[in-house]
Order: structure tokens, then sequence, then C-alpha cells
């Protein structure tokens, strides 16, 4: 798929900066930068949607708009449409955790005003620009922004609990709704619009640097979502348009009770009768965002955990037949060689791993599942292809640090054997940097809090769980400087990933 490469997974999020939130301004900049200077090549992002309450990105209210609170606002501000008082009274927002509600307030509020400026300052061109680019997003943007705009109006309330004459999007009532919010719908548009402008910067940049980005799909979509609202023949839902069936995984790695997630599944053998034109229609639409996509849950094209809608838990839910190769073989038809990258972590069977091998897709490897026997499949020497991405630990994992301390002595034992080496908490992640990154993988990826060495108060997420921090950690400035560029460089080189 590509030649030996490796990078960094940190999502945008995770980056410094004045605001209480990482954006595509200044410091995204610095960062592309640094991976350069690391002679790194790739850099993995979480998904850059919305996000609903739990603010986790893989839930959320589209498949396709961009998380507004991405949007950097100083670059707002140099448009003219930005007072710059507004960004210098920046309420005290910690550096280490993102409060994604009080972020949230503040910074929507200076959208709006950013929205103002541009009514009353915006020139032809730019007019122009807005216009166009309204028309090429048609597709989602019109339904988006409507759904956005009608969960304004009824206060949050569910989709499923609006008034039937707009539950229903195809009615002439919805019409009537849009001629009559059509400023607030515009204010949804043109954000959308100047965050896409922003990544579209962004990504060139690195582009220019020989940086690649791998974006992150969801394999499913929330419930209160445009997708969902807008396309409700395509999922397993009622009469009532409230789902009969949700999705899940059973008991595992990260949870004992399995994970109940929630969303809606899909109606596969609807979505096939038009050749599966949603998905073709996300699928074209990252692309244009991103130069790999990784799919998270890959397993559920093969075949997926259908949970109850009155389950408790997880546990009670049953294997059902995913869309399998046909569904990739028909993508590939008309969107031709798909960049994609499979998550195939987990309970995963011999029906799962020959799917992502027909298809050509690369699976995952992660070295804190490695260190049980010798024959454990995520050791390096027993990969049996270089068709593969490798990580010291993922967004769901502890840090390695947070790994080390809770590694029973028998894995720390094993560790020890295996690396030739006196392991210890101000070595560890050095040692499963050079692991990866020496071993045949193709990809090979270590998330920035193992690049800086932190513990596991600096985790992305507990998979299963809704804590408050969750998704939220973030970089200090003064963290990068105390990388050990030499080291990670000459590495790169040594074990020939500077392609």
């Amino acid at each position: 798929m590509t030649s030996r490469t490796s990078g960094i997974l940190m999502h945008p999020t995770s980056l410094p900066g004045e605001h209480g939130i990482g954006d595509f301004g200044r410091a995204a900049y610095n960062f592309v930068d640094l991976l350069t200077g690391l002679k790194q090549t790739l850099w993995q992002v979480l998904p850059i949607s919305p996000v609903l309450e739990g603010n986790s990105p893989y839930q959320s209210p589209s498949a396709f708009a961009g998380n507004p609170l991405l949007i950097n606002l100083n670059l707002l501000q140099q448009e003219g449409w930005l007072h710059p008082d507004k960004i210098r009274k920046v309420p005290n927002f910690s550096v280490d955790f993102v409060d994604f509600e009080q972020v949230e307030i503040w910074k929507m509020d200076c959208l709006r005003e950013a929205f103002q400026g541009f009514q009353k300052n915006v020139s032809k061109t730019q007019r122009l620009d807005f216009d166009n680019w309204r028309k090429s997003e048609a597709i989602w943007l019109n339904d988006y922004s409507s759904f956005a705009t009608i969960k304004t109006v009824l206060e949050g309330k569910s989709w499923s609990d609006w008034p039937t004459e707009l539950k229903t999007h195809v009615s002439a009532e919805i019409q009537t709704f849009r001629k009559n919010h059509i400023s607030d719908i515009s204010f949804h548009e043109f954000v959308q619009w100047q965050f896409f402008m922003q990544w579209e910067s962004l990504r060139k940049y690195a582009n220019q640097r020989r940086i690649k980005i791998i974006g992150d799909l969801p394999i499913y979509v929330a419930y209160e979502s445009a997708d969902v609202w807008t396309n409700a023949d395509l999922f397993e839902l009622d009469n009532d348009h409230r789902p009969t069936v949700v999705s899940g995984v059973p008991p595992d790695y990260f949870n004992k009770s399995g994970q109940h997630w929630g969303n809606p599944l899909y109606s596969w053998n609807k979505m096939a009768k038009d050749g599966y034109m949603w998905w073709k229609n996300r699928l074209t639409h990252l692309l244009q965002q991103f130069d790999f996509i990784r799919i998270d849950h890959f397993r559920g094209f093969e075949n997926y955990w259908e949970i109850p809608v009155s389950a408790e838990t997880a546990s009670e839910g049953q294997w059902k037949q995913g869309p399998g190769l046909k569904f990739f073989e028909e993508l590939k038809s008309d969107l031709g060689e798909l960049p994609i990258i499979a998550e195939d972590l987990g309970m995963i069977t011999s029906e799962v791993e020959a799917l992502r091998e027909n298809c050509g897709f690369p699976g995952l490897k992660v070295l804190h599942f490695a260190f049980t026997d010798k024959n454990n499949p995520h050791l390096p020497h027993n990969y049996s292809t270089s068709n593969t991405l490798v990580y010291s630990g993922t967004h769901d994992n502890n840090t390695t640090i947070g790994w080390f301390r809770d590694l029973s002595q028998k894995e720390k034992d094993f560790l020890n054997t295996f690396v030739g080496n006196n392991v210890k908490e101000d070595n560890v992640c050095y040692e499963l940097l050079r692991m990866a990154w020496s071993s045949n993988s193709d990809m090979a990826l270590a998330p920035l809090q193992d690049l800086l060495c932190l513990d596991g108060e600096c985790r992305m997420n507990y998979p299963g769980t809704v804590n408050e921090k969750n998704w939220g950690w973030r970089c200090r400035p003064e963290q990068l400087t105390r990388l050990d560029h030499h080291w990670i460089s000459d590495l790169t080189v040594a074990c020939g990933r500077n392609q």
C-alpha cells in the first residue's frame, strides 16, 4: 500500500492554544513542522466531526459535517469578520484538558459574531466562493444545517419527538421552516464553509511537506444525527422512527460486560438496492479530506453485534451477517482503489481476516496487547505481512507508561526478555517505539503522549465509559520542546521510515 512510513497519532483538539481547545490555527501548522523535523510522514487524527453529549468524536450529529470548535478564531479575525477584542477576552480555560461545555458556549458565540461580521463586510469574491461551496456540498449541507437549526429551535429535543411535519424531512413544512429560518441555516452553512476552508489549507500545508493525514471513519452514526433523520429508511427503525436494535460489542479486553454503543444499525438490504449510494457519498466526502481512511470497527462489515433496544447490557446481543466483500466491490466499482486501513482489533474471526485480505486493506497491530506469550499475533516476529499498521498503543489504550505500571510481573518479565534490556518507566516508551519502528509493518504510529513519555493521567479515552476526562487531553507548548528530536529522527532514518 505504501513505502515504510511512521508518524504520530494526535487529535487536533489536543493541540495547545489560547482558546480552550486545539484548532486549525498556528499550533496545527507548528505541529506539521514538528513532524517534518522529526522526519515523520504520517499524522493520524480521530474523526473531526461535531460531537454530541459525552464529547466522543465517534458520536456525531453528522457523518459529513466538521466540528465548529476546531475553527481557528484568529483566522476569522484576520478576515475582518471578528473584532480583536472578542478573542482577547478569553475565559480562564484549562491548558491541560478541554472543558467542552464551556468552550462550546464561548466559541459558538464568537462564531455567531463572525457570521454577522461576514454578512456586513463580505466581498463579492468571498460571497461567490461561499455560494459555490454551498452548491458543491448541497448533498449533505442543506439537511445538516436544517437539522441543526431545528434542534436549536426545539431546544435540543430528540428528532423522534419533533412534530410529525418536521420529523419527516421531505415534507412541505420543512421547506417553510427553511424559509422562516434562513439566517440561522445560513449561519451553520457559514461555519461549515470556514471549517472546511481552514482544514483544506492545513492539509495542503502538510501534503506539501510530505505529511499524509490519516482520517477516521466510525462505522456507525449517531441516532441524533442529520444522517438518520434524512435517511430513516436506511436504518433499523420502527414506525415511530425509533431504533429497534442498536450497536455495540460483546465482552472483550476493554470491558467485561461488552460495550453498548447505542447507534442505530443499518438496514443493509435496503442500502444495497441503490448500490450503497449513501456510503459512496460518505467515502467520496472523506477522500477529499484525508490521504488514508481508518475504518473503525471494520469487523462490522463481515458480522456485527446486534443488541435489542430494550437490553440493559451489550452481553444480551447476537451476531448478524454484514454486507461482506460485495459491499467493498461495489464501492471500488465507482470510487476506484480505496486507501483504507482496517481497524481489526478485538474478537476477530478467520472470516473477518479473509475479508480484509481480499480487500487488500492493512490491519492493525498494537504492542500493548503483545506481551503474553511467544505466539501473540501482536509481537513483531509474528507479523505475516508488511501490509499492517503497528501502534505502541491507540487512543483507546492507556499511555505506554500507564500501561507499563498496570502490567503483571509475568508480562514485565516477558517484555524484558523480548527486549533484552531492563525495561523501566524511564525507557519503556522508547523501547516500544524502537520495536514498532523496526518492525516489518509498512506503517508505524505512536500517540503523542508516548513520545512525550506521559503517564495515564494523559490518556485520551476509557472505552465503554462516560468520563469527564475522556477525549479532553491537551498538550502544553513547552512539552513539545522536550521531545528527543535527535533520537526520534535518527531512529526513523535507521529503520528506513523517512521515505
